[in-house]
């Protein structure tokens, strides 16, 4: 069973706190089967203090403790780790990676042949447990394994399985997604300060505003440019606005945004 597995963290920051927390308080893991360690040991004392969690430096000897090693540390520190650790990652133990544009096959080639390996993108939303996980199976990773992490990830949001090759699109898109969400929230507040509101009030028109449009399209189930068109009434105000976003590209930048932080997730596999 899952709960009564041990999960070691390589790197101790934001996600893999996230991640900690939603397995915490849904109890699908045991506090005293999860381990992290960290370079900072600020930062490892915050976790055994918060979570109740074993806190180490050594990452060998949290690897040859653990049947599931989360890699999460930064995209440009992956190979260092996997080099430190290849030698105790057995067939026997999972290896799941968040680390942006690190593709399986780039990890798999440091490893021993036979490594089980699944790749995670989750993104910031993951620290209030409301993420969306995207995840790949490796070549050696079984449909347990898959399962496994799925439920590992579902503590902190929702997940979709996907094919690796859409994993750079996955991470344009809900990876740096929410950076684009709070630059609209913010532009949209101060757009209401520019016409008369107070901060408070814009800021809460703002985000109640997304909230709602968010679980509007996520429940009725509808197309958004249909519920776009019942709030546009003719010659109305709504029209007026949208004529403006459409005339400014809104559509068109938000596309080449995700374009662009797909192509910088592939340039950083390569690298």
């Amino acid at each position: 069973m899952l709960k009564e597995k041990k999960i070691g963290f390589i790197g101790a920051g934001n996600m893999a706190e996230a991640l900690i927390k939603g397995v915490v308080k849904k109890g699908i893991i045991d506090p005293k089967n999860i381990m992290a360690s960290d370079v900072v040991t600020q930062r490892l004392d915050y976790m055994r203090e918060t979570y109740g969690i074993r806190a180490m430096k050594d990452n060998i000897k949290l690897v040859s403790e653990s049947d599931m090693v989360v890699l999460a540390v930064k995209p440009g520190d992956v190979y260092h780790v996997l080099d430190e650790i290849k030698g105790h990652l057995s067939s026997k133990k999972l290896l799941i990676s968040i680390a942006a544009g690190i593709g399986l096959t780039s990890i798999e080639r440091r490893l021993k042949k036979g490594s089980r390996v699944i790749r995670v993108m989750p993104n910031t939303p993951a620290l209030i447990l409301e993420g969306a996980s995207a995840l790949s199976k490796g070549t050696f990773a079984t449909d347990r394994d898959l399962e496994d992490v799925e439920a590992l990830f579902n503590a902190v949001g929702e997940v979709a399985i996907v094919k690796e090759q859409m994993m750079d699109a996955v991470t344009g898109l809900s990876g740096s997604g929410p950076a684009y969400v709070f630059m609209i929230i913010e532009a949209l507040s101060d757009a209401g300060v520019k016409m008369g509101l107070s901060r408070e009030l814009a800021e809460f028109l703002t985000l109640q505003t997304i909230i709602g449009a968010a679980k509007l399209v996520k429940q009725s189930g509808e197309h958004p440019g249909r519920l776009k068109d019942r709030v546009a009434s003719p010659a109305g105000t709504t029209i007026a606005g949208i004529h403006i976003l459409e005339k400014e590209r809104l559509r068109g930048i938000l596309m080449d945004a995700v374009e662009a932080a797909t192509k910088r997730s592939q340039e950083l596999g390569e690298s």
